[in-house]
């Protein structure tokens, strides 16, 4: 076998240095993100900042995440590009007559309007990663971005988490959405393993089980949008199908990058007794495979489709870069949790058309979104935003999968 043929294949040293190229890759094309205040800036196709474009609290929190990273990893620069978007978390990007974090602040330094669950989640996880890189302020910021999430978004007696409320928190607006309950369960799994707290593994398990339960009853597409009584609204957005937060129909990127979460949380909630996990992660295939079923090379072209509707039938056949990472991430989790074959020859796949399709060799990090010709398309993701799915598709395929990405790199646990 050729050397190029090798370095697609999972558990080969040549796959490992090709990840451990593009990772550096993609460190150094972030470096210009910081704003004077500290909030990220939105990264052109070449890496320069568009100052023009908000400047928006999820994006901000996942560059602190990917840099917090980065000084476990030895990437020069990476404490102060981490200080410096955790410097904007605790500073023009937090409300601090309200409480809580703008949704982000425009070009000329205005409010943009809401409290976002979405943006309070990856607040948390930037926190996390923060307080593990040893970072100035990170705690501070962790325990208020847990309390104020407590307070605003968590509903225990639901099990899951409400999705918006004006900016000063005194009307909540009726949406449901899992895309804010999916990365609100990376967020508990980094606060659990950060701070010793169970609760929040607990949380992300009673979440896991409303989202299991509604894909199991739905052929393992997973419902994305929710009456405030947690009712399916499987029409939502019909009429604009490829809306970047609430797409209409199903997600397949979503039903992958569950079914690594889903494990991840099972082999950690169940780690004396393995054997409790195994149902979960049944059901964690049974996602992934309906995903890549339906999704992959649906309509005579590699990649991804962003969208499909009830029936798995494509409906925006636009490729995301996240997409792209999420199977990366998770045909590697599977494989090292079942050693079933068929999840090695799909990381295979996905590394080759990532590196013939996705990656931009020219300027560096990955094209964020493809037509269905695998052309450049900029029509939802124009430039390429920021860094944390596809710097974690570099790291997760070899890292423990019971533990969150932070600490598992920190702490060395490879597979």
């Amino acid at each position: 076998m050729s050397t190029e043929n090798k370095k697609y294949l999972i558990d080969t040293d040549e796959n490992k240095k090709f990840l451990e190229e593009i990772r550096d890759g993609l460190l150094n094309f972030g470096h210009a993100f910081p704003s004077p205040g500290g909030g990220s800036y939105y990264l052109g196709d070449d890496g320069t900042p568009w100052k023009d474009r908000n400047r928006e609290t999820w994006i901000t929190s996942r560059m602190a995440h990917v840099y917090s990273i980065g000084t476990f990893l030895g990437h020069e620069g990476s404490a102060e590009l981490a200080d410096a978007a955790l410097k904007g978390l605790r500073g023009e990007l937090h409300d601090d007559v309200n409480g809580g974090w703008y949704a982000g602040l425009t070009a000329n330094n205005e409010i943009v309007p809401t409290k976002q669950c979405y943006a309070h989640a990856f607040v948390i996880l930037a926190a996390s990663s923060g307080v593990l890189a040893g970072r100035p302020g990170a705690q501070e910021l962790l325990d208020e971005a847990l309390k104020t999430y407590d307070l605003r978004f968590w509903n225990e007696e639901e099990g899951l988490s409400c999705d918006t409320w004006n900016t000063e928190f005194t009307v909540l607006d009726d949406y449901r959405g899992l895309n804010a309950n999916m990365h609100t369960v990376e967020a508990f799994l980094a606060a659990a393993d950060v701070t010793g707290d169970e609760k929040y593994r607990v949380r992300a398990g009673r979440i896991i089980d409303h989202v299991t339960g509604w894909a199991k009853e739905n052929h393992w597409r997973i419902p994305e949008h929710f009456s405030k009584d947690w009712v399916a609204d499987l029409e939502c957005n019909k009429e604009r199908p490829d809306d970047p937060f609430k797409p209409y129909g199903a997600t397949p990127g979503h039903g992958i990058e569950w079914a690594r979460l889903i494990t991840q949380w099972a082999l950690s909630f169940y780690r004396t007794n393995k054997q409790n996990a195994v149902s979960y992660i049944a059901m964690a295939e049974f996602l992934y495979n309906r995903a890549i079923e339906d999704a992959w090379y649906a309509d005579g072209a590699p990649g991804i489709c962003y969208t499909t509707d009830w029936e798995g039938k494509p409906v925006v056949h636009d490729r995301m870069h996240w997409t792209l990472a999420e199977a990366i991430n998770t045909s590697a989790v599977l494989w090292h949790v079942t050693k079933n074959q068929k999840y090695a020859d799909d990381y295979a796949k996905f590394m080759q058309y990532l590196d013939e399709k996705v990656l931009d060799h020219v300027h560096g990090s990955w094209f964020h979104q493809l037509d269905q010709n695998n052309e450049l398309l900029t029509t939802v993701w124009p430039g390429k935003s920021d860094l944390y799915h596809a710097t974690q598709a570099t790291l997760i395929p070899y890292y423990t999968p019971d533990l969150s990405i932070a600490p598992a790199v920190k702490e060395g646990k490879t597979c």
